[in-house]
């Protein structure tokens, strides 16, 4: 189980975050939660990253708050300045984690999923990124400028972050230098989530997270 702590943005303000440490020396990975907040479902997936010898930080970009209503939980992220929390919130959390000497990755879910292709985007210091369900607008963040390897995983029944949508990202990625993979499943957005058993699909989280598992090993170590 992981712990509470604060780490220091590059403005210096400090950000509450989840960290659930691996094994010494090993690599890190910046975990970004959904629109819900910090909870219990993110916290469990650091927890679990960690069980696979990985350090892992996930911001609190809430301050504390989480919700289970869904119009509270739009509320919440529309207010968040998504600029500030990749440059400060997400660039701090990255710098933190790579203190150590250690390669270190990000990835994240639906809100944290876009976060995780804006901090590809403009983030220094990262090696890798995994995005579940998300994708920026593209003037925020042109996946075109993702100059590291980059795993993502979509929902073929997804109103959100639709199929069109991840069309645009496979071919704005197409061609790059750095290792792109997008998988697609036959679920609905959110399927990874197992505290939401309305949209989880055991099947397809499962495969999921082999093929992430997979990705940090060969990225990562």
């Amino acid at each position: 189980m992981g712990q509470m702590i604060t780490f220091t943005r590059p403005d210096g303000q400090a950000t509450p975050a989840y960290l659930a440490e691996g094994p010494a020396g090993r690599p890190g990975i910046v975990l970004i939660q959904e629109w819900w907040g910090l909870n219990d479902h993110i916290k469990g997936v650091a927890d679990r990253l960690s069980a696979l010898g990985y350090t892992v930080l996930a911001p609190d970009l809430y301050r504390g708050r989480t919700t289970t209503s869904a119009d509270e939980a739009n509320h919440m992220m529309t207010g968040l300045d998504f600029a500030d929390a990749t440059h400060q919130d997400l660039q701090g959390a990255v710098n933190h984690l790579a203190a150590s000497g250690a390669p270190v990755g990000v990835m994240g879910f639906c809100m944290g999923g876009a976060l995780t292709v804006a901090a590809a985007v403009h983030v220094k210091g990262l090696k890798a990124g995994v995005c579940f369900y998300g994708i920026p607008p593209a003037e925020f963040a042109d996946p075109r400028q993702i100059a590291i390897a980059f795993q993502g995983h979509f929902a073929d029944q997804d109103d959100w972050c639709t199929p069109a949508t991840v069309d645009q990202l496979v071919q704005a990625t197409a061609g790059k230098a750095t290792p792109v993979e997008v998988y697609r499943y036959p679920a609905q957005h959110a399927f990874f989530n197992h505290s939401r058993p309305e949209v989880y699909d055991a099947a397809c989280a499962e495969q999921a997270w082999s093929r992430m598992a997979a990705f940090w090993q060969a990225q990562l170590g």
